[in-house]
């Protein structure tokens, strides 16, 4: 099978000290990215670990596919202990910076321990040095990168948190390249506890190419040639037809469509958009640099997901409102999906909704933890009481769009899914709207014959995050094409993803997650006793959704783990 290769560097920003370590057969059987983050999380971060202690850990990966220049391979993973959630989380970020992190040699680098002073953390292929940055407290994305332009770094090599980070917003995110964000969980704020304010990458040591031939180029001319709604408008351009099924999240998950949904959806993206955007080498191009020209506001997106979360669920119908909440975010680094659903949440218990100016000033209240801020900088999980409304999240996860409500196998992801209420663990949604070919279509009603096809979706999902390969690139992904590129059986890669899944769920069970976490979906779906009972028994889980020690992966080629 082919893997991810380098060693992996330990930083430890307390100690200012570094240290190597071959991790060849873990890579052999966790391929990389989000594989090796989960399998060296699962050993080295302390099971009853504080999130924002020192004992927890940062993991970032790149897989084997970074070493080709095919599309939808511009990503790498972050793996550690959510503040969110409370359980073992990965997130993904596409851009340009896993090139250079490439370029370092190092399959992964691991972050421990906590700096006593604001640090930035600058890995080379020559060695790592460690930056005090004082007067970069509080400083925004931008503010960080002018600093980091006059040591002659772009933002492709940048891993930064911005004051949410730093104050330990529940939901901050790791921003890179500027506005691309390892943004779900929030692992921005257990960086921001180390007091590290950027890492950078660069050298001259990247691996040569594992992963060449045929099909590399085939889906390369795919990716180019595709008439995708995608390459128009990125993911908005599910917008209207979300709407129109009714899976549309509305007026804090009161509503599941939205009147003015035309106004913040695909012809408003095309209607701002003045260029095309990209990940590293690839052709597909869905990204979105938008422009207000009246106001001169610039931005990259908002995707689908931001305009739910600071539109229909916040029932803004002003698009450009919508562009300057997703600017604030990649600022001050938040994840635009929770932050939206926060701010939401604060309306609905204000009658406040459809106040720009309101929800703009809140944005900057959760970074920075002042006023109502500082509640909300909680999570919904955290403050719906205080609020007096209705939780809406899922192992303390704020729910993405594409509603389960009426997406009924999407629904079923949410409830089991180990990162919580998050809509790309397994993209259950692509098989009901459907986005897929019609042979592969599920109906959105009922849950009869879903959980099979959650485990596959999961498990596959979890080896894209491991080669790392883009979420987009379904349409041009099969088994044959897995294999040829991978060099290895289909089966053998789908046990890669197997094991993920089970070693997430094992964490978590640790920390005292089980099936009542999996079944608190603040609503009803018939039929999902039953089909977690399915789904626990084609994973060989306990009827409680505990991994049983019979179905815990072996050691898998892992180093000795770190000492705590």
């Amino acid at each position: 099978m082919i893997h991810a290769d380098g060693p992996l560097l330990t930083v430890d920003v307390g100690e200012r000290s570094t240290a190597e370590t071959d991790i060849d057969a873990l890579l052999e059987a966790y391929v990389g990215g989000r594989g090796v983050g989960t399998r060296l999380a699962h050993e080295r971060i302390p099971f009853d670990a504080d999130p924002f202690g020192p004992e927890n850990r940062l993991y970032f990966a790149t897989g084997p596919l970074q070493t080709s220049r095919m599309s939808f391979t511009g990503r790498m993973s972050c793996t550690g202990l959510s503040p969110l959630t409370d359980g073992l989380c990965s997130s993904n970020a596409g851009g340009f910076m896993s090139r250079n992190f490439l370029a370092t040699g190092y399959s992964a680098v691991e972050l421990v321990g906590a700096s006593d002073e604001l640090v930035g953390v600058h890995v080379t292929d020559e060695g790592v040095e460690f930056e005090a940055v004082p007067d970069l407290a509080g400083a925004t994305t931008e503010e960080t990168l002018e600093h980091l332009a006059e040591r002659g770094l772009t933002a492709d090599h940048t891993a930064i948190v911005g004051p949410a980070g730093e104050n330990r917003v529940r939901f901050a995110s790791i921003m890179t390249s500027e506005s691309r964000a390892f943004g779900r969980g929030g692992l921005g704020a257990v960086m921001g506890a180390k007091n590290v304010k950027f890492l950078t990458f660069e050298g001259d040591s990247a691996p040569e190419p594992q992963v060449e031939g045929e099909v590399v180029q085939e889906i390369h001319k795919e990716a180019s040639e595709s008439s995708s709604p995608m390459k128009d408008a990125g993911t908005v351009s599910v917008t209207e037809y979300a709407n129109s099924v009714g899976a549309l999240p509305t007026k804090y998950f009161s509503e599941l469509s939205y009147e003015h949904a035309e106004d913040i959806g695909s012809g408003a993206v095309i209607d701002h958009k003045y260029k095309k955007g990209t990940c590293s080498s690839c052709a597909f191009a869905c990204k979105l640099p938008t422009r207000d020209e009246e106001s001169g506001l610039e931005t990259e997106g908002p995707e689908y997901e931001t305009v739910m979360s600071f539109g229909s669920n916040a029932l803004v119908d002003d698009f450009v409102s919508i562009m300057k909440s997703n600017e604030l975010c990649d600022q001050l680094g938040m994840d635009t999906i929770s932050c939206g659903d926060v701010v939401s949440a604060y309306l609905a218990a204000n009658d406040a909704f459809g106040d720009s100016e309101l929800i703009h000033d809140l944005v900057e209240k959760i970074a920075y933890r002042e006023g109502d801020g500082d509640l909300l900088a909680e999570g919904i999980a955290r403050c719906a009481d205080d609020l007096g409304v209705e939780n809406w999240s899922m192992k303390g996860m704020e729910f993405a769009a594409h509603d389960g409500r009426t997406l009924n196998g999407q629904g079923l992801s949410f409830a089991v899914s180990n990162r919580g209420a998050d809509h790309m663990y397994a993209e259950m949604y692509r098989f009901e709207y459907p986005l897929v070919a019609p042979a592969q279509a599920l109906d959105r009603d009922g849950l009869a014959g879903k959980a099979e096809r959650l485990v596959e979706a999961e498990d596959e999902n979890a080896l894209k995050d491991s080669a790392v390969l883009c979420k987009f690139s379904f349409s041009q992904m099969d088994e044959e094409r897995w294999e040829a590129l991978l060099d290895a059986d289909f089966a053998e890669l789908e046990a890669v993803g197997k094991r993920i899944v089970t070693l997430e769920r094992h964490f978590n069970n640790q920390r005292g997650m089980d099936r009542a976490d999996d079944d608190a979906l603040p609503y009803e779906l018939e039929g999902l006793d039953d089909a977690l009972d399915e789904y626990y028994g084609l994973r060989g889980w306990d009827d409680d959704g505990t991994v049983p020690d019979s179905a815990l992966p072996d050691a898998g080629g892992s180093p000795t783990p770190a000492d705590d």
